[in-house]
This record gives structure tokens, C-alpha cells and sequence, in this order.
């Protein structure tokens, strides 16, 4: 006689055979997809034109930056090579590269760019926490929350030590240090961070680069 095995899934009685199998290809379509954190972490093909988020178990599919995040951003880059390169403190910074994933327990976040200070070796980008994560933040209030308040959090618990959100639409740049300390740099303003002492960050031009690729209804 042919032995059955049977499991509950949300609910119904369902054959082993009828449990859905981890997915092996995300895109567009798989916003909102159910997921474990080790079920995201084997995915080995993505559409690349998408961003992806883990959040409480849920796939988060959102669409590429703008270029009027990506510009500042790679700017931003630039400055902070140009700081390890040539000043006498930029032994400082192991490395920094943008669209990097975060591990926050389960969640899977991903910041428009990291910074490594201070290991003084070869980043491992998803096991060493990085000192300093960045967002350039979206235009939507939806996200313009998860910017401000849930990603705070997040970056904090996973010990980040500053989160720089970087918004061209007020002409501000938050700089949180944890959930005690926030520093706003207005437009016109520099920030010196004591991370990466003699780096000094002029708000005016990462805007003037997001500037040139605004909105028609900015």
C-alpha cells in the first residue's frame, strides 16, 4: 500500500508534493512572495533592472533608483576614494560600494551605499557591518518614512554607527548616530564626521548633481 505524507500549510491539510518549492528566479512579479531569510540568501538569479528587500518574510520588489539618486551617489563615491586615496587619514576606510544588501536578523535591506572603516583588511560586504550606511531618499511618503524612522532602527540594531539620509527634496542631510543623536546639515552646511577625521562632506554638491536630473514636478 502506497504511504502518504501530509502537512498542515496555512490551514489545509496539503501533500508534501503540493508545498510550493522555494523560488529560484525573482522579479517584478514576485513582489510580496513569502520567504524565508535562507530561502532569499539562495536565490541565484534576479531581473537586475529591480531592487530587493526582505522585510518580516516578505519580498519587497521596488524599482531602480532615479538618476537623480544615483548621480549624487556616485559622486559621493568619488569623494570618499578621493579621501582614502590621498589624505592622510583615508587608511581609514576599507571600502564603500553602493546598492549593498544589510542583514538585520532576518530582514534583508539594502542601502544606496556603505561605507567600512577601521578593519583594516578585505571587506566581507554580507558578514562585516559597515560603519556608515547612506540613503538618498525616494519621493514618496511611503518611503520617505521608511527612510526616516524604520530604517533608523533597522540600521542601528544591526550596529551601524551613522546613517546619513541624504534628501533632495527639503535640502537636508540627517546624519543618525543610533537612536540617541541627530545632526541635520542644512543646505550650504558641511559635515565632518569623527570617522573619518579631515573628510569633509559640502551638502551643496551632492544636491547640485541630484539637481540636474530633476523631476518635471519637483
Amino acid at each position: 500500500m502506497e504511504e502518504y505524507r501530509h502537512t498542515l500549510h496555512k490551514g489545509f491539510l496539503m501533500s508534501v508534493a503540493d508545498i510550493p518549492s522555494p523560488p529560484t528566479h525573482i522579479g517584478p512579479e514576485s513582489n510580496g512572495m513569502m520567504m524565508t531569510s535562507d530561502e532569499y540568501d539562495s536565490i541565484r538569479e534576479w531581473d537586475e533592472s529591480y531592487r530587493y528587500e526582505l522585510v518580516h518574510g516578505v519580498l519587497i520588489v521596488s524599482p531602480p533608483a532615479d538618476p537623480g539618486q544615483r548621480s549624487p551617489n556616485n559622486y559621493l563615491g568619488y569623494m570618499i576614494v578621493t579621501y582614502q586615496e590621498n589624505h592622510p587619514n583615508g587608511s581609514v576606510v576599507d571600502d564603500t560600494m553602493d546598492e549593498q544588501e544589510i542583514r538585520i536578523g532576518e530582514n534583508r535591506r539594502r542601502a544606496d551605499r556603505a561605507i567600512w572603516l577601521g578593519l583594516g583588511r578585505s571587506v566581507h560586504p554580507l558578514n562585516d557591518v559597515p560603519a556608515v550606511a547612506i540613503e538618498f531618499v525616494s519621493r514618496t511618503s511611503r518611503d520617505r518614512h521608511r527612510d526616516y524612522v524604520v530604517k533608523r532602527g533597522e540600521y542601528a540594531e544591526a550596529g551601524v554607527k551613522e546613517y546619513w539620509v541624504i534628501d533632495r527634496f527639503r535640502r537636508v542631510m540627517t546624519v543618525f548616530r543610533g537612536m540617541d543623536e541627530e545632526i541635520v546639515v542644512k543646505e550650504g552646511g558641511v559635515y565632518e564626521t569623527p570617522l573619518m577625521p579631515g573628510f569633509e562632506l559640502a551638502l551643496d554638491r551632492l544636491l547640485s548633481k541630484a539637481d540636474e536630473y530633476k523631476l518635471e514636478d519637483e
